[in-house]
């Protein structure tokens, strides 16, 4: 298993993971409720920018590899599966929101799996749609994770709550993009169809 940078700042962001969900659980004794928001948020926030930057120091250094390739996007769905079901059950995201978006990563991810096996990767490449949906995504998740007012005349509520509508539209359009470019595959494979008929050299029933 390679370590450089870039793979320590990925295992990071997978370790920060249980941090910002741990603040919600302190007594209030120990942190205010206005306390954990911002600490929650903070965490999220900055575990968001390892995202980035691992990425960027990755491909500067020329330091890319299979096993960060694989890991990336691991932390990257785990991360915001746990930011998701946090903030259903505090209360501030609707778990069908949750659903669509948790259900199109898993169902992305498989299709991609299925695609590299294939050898057709770049036909479920990241599109520019994908990324738009990553930057609502987050700033929703930092939005309702901070939950106390910010910006004069802005409901960070509010602005959270739209924002995840908008990953959501854009999560459920940027999945069917991908089960498009990837449909022409579906099919059986050439010479899949007798391959299945016969087993042992007898004709299957």
């Amino acid at each position: 298993m390679p370590f450089n940078i870039p793979i320590a700042l990925t295992w990071l962001r997978i370790v920060m993971i249980p941090l910002f969900v741990a603040v919600y659980y302190l007594p209030d004794t120990w942190l205010s409720p206005v306390g954990k928001n911002w600490t929650a948020m903070t965490i999220f926030a900055a575990a968001a920018i390892t995202d980035w930057l691992d990425g960027y120091l990755a491909r500067r250094w020329g330091e890319t590899s299979a096993f960060g390739a694989f890991l990336d996007p691991v932390a990257d769905k785990l991360m915001v599966a746990a930011a998701l079901i946090l903030l259903v059950q505090l209360g501030r995201a609707e778990a069908y929101l949750a659903i669509i978006i948790i259900g199109r990563e898993i169902a992305i991810s498989a299709l991609r799996e299925w695609m590299a096996q294939l050898g057709k990767t770049k036909n479920v490449a990241v599109a520019f749609v994908g990324k738009v949906k990553t930057a609502a995504q987050m700033t929703a998740i930092i939005a309702l994770l901070l939950w106390e007012p910010v910006i004069p005349g802005v409901s960070t509520p509010l602005l959270g709550t739209v924002a995840l509508w908008v990953a959501a539209i854009l999560t459920l359009w940027s999945m069917f993009h991908y089960l498009r470019l990837a449909a022409p595959h579906f099919g059986p494979e050439p010479g899949a169809t007798e391959t299945r008929r016969t087993i042992g050299g007898k004709q299957a029933d």
